[in-house]
């Protein structure tokens, strides 16, 4: 058997144990990959290896990492996402671009929102962040009336007003950063009881974000999330003028934020 593959409890049970035999047997194991979550080469033969599973409503693909990038678990993704990742890993998928705002749609109003990823230095220490930014303002659900309820919106939520930019949000408890094949899919909140987690933000196609942010992303295993109402931020080409922009809102109060963990790769 493999003493360099790791297959979780959680693994082993959606796969079964004929399948997770064969895997440790080396039977069914590739001997190189391309890490799930940094996307360099691996080796299952001189590398300790995770095995990741991602499961949709009707296709699972089961792929590998480095058990130093992730433990071996199963995230779980919406079915549209899984093709893409099915895509990425057959080689069919484009090569990643920068991060960059991108059009997502959030709750039952169908609101527009712009999403920037970039690292943030809070204190002394580089941080993953991403910026969320609706196209325009945001009424509350189920009401007919004008105004922008974006902000109240989100406190009532559990995100915080940013008052001091050197100090690190505190975190949403519930909430996640969802990352597959090493891109921005989803931001998750709270499920109902005995459902899985929704989107509260969602990629129409997953954001292909840089090796730096990645890199800080798994290391710091959480990334901060911060949003703020329309025309306060703007898509900023560079990180030092997306902080410039978020120094800015912050000052101006209209600036929230919240940590969260990193879900997946």
């Amino acid at each position: 058997m493999s003493s360099m593959l790791d297959v979780s409890d959680e693994v082993r049970a959606e796969i079964g144990e004929d399948e997770a035999a064969k895997l440790l047997a080396g039977e069914t194991l590739p001997e190189s990959y391309d890490c799930t979550s940094c996307r360099t080469p691996g080796s299952t033969r001189s590398e300790r290896t995770s095995t990741v599973l991602f499961v949709g409503e009707e296709t699972a693909v089961l792929a590998f990492a480095h058990a130093g990038c992730i433990p071996s678990q199963i995230v779980r993704v919406s079915e549209e996402q899984i093709q893409s990742a099915v895509r990425t890993i057959s080689g069919e998928a484009g090569s990643p671009a920068e991060p960059a705002g991108t059009p997502a749609v959030a709750d039952d109003r169908q609101a527009v929102l712009g999403v920037t990823c970039g690292q943030v230095l809070i204190g002394d220490q580089l941080h993953p962040a991403i910026v969320v930014e609706p196209a325009g303002p945001i009424a509350r659900p189920g009401s007919t009336g004008g105004g922008d309820e974006f902000l109240p919106l989100l406190i009532e939520a559990g995100f915080l007003p940013v008052t001091d930019m050197a100090k690190r949000p505190d975190p949403l408890p519930g909430w996640s950063v969802l990352m597959a094949m090493g891109k921005l899919h989803a931001v998750l909140q709270p499920p109902e009881e005995g459902r899985q987690p929704t989107s509260w933000w969602q990629a129409h196609q997953p954001l292909a974000v840089t090796d730096e942010w990645r890199a800080t992303a798994n290391k710091a295993n959480s990334v901060v999330v911060y949003a703020a109402p329309a025309g306060s931020i703007g898509q900023q080409p560079r990180e030092d003028l997306l902080r410039d922009a978020l120094d800015k809102a912050a000052a101006n109060g209209v600036l929230v934020a919240a940590t969260m963990p990193l879900a997946g790769t």
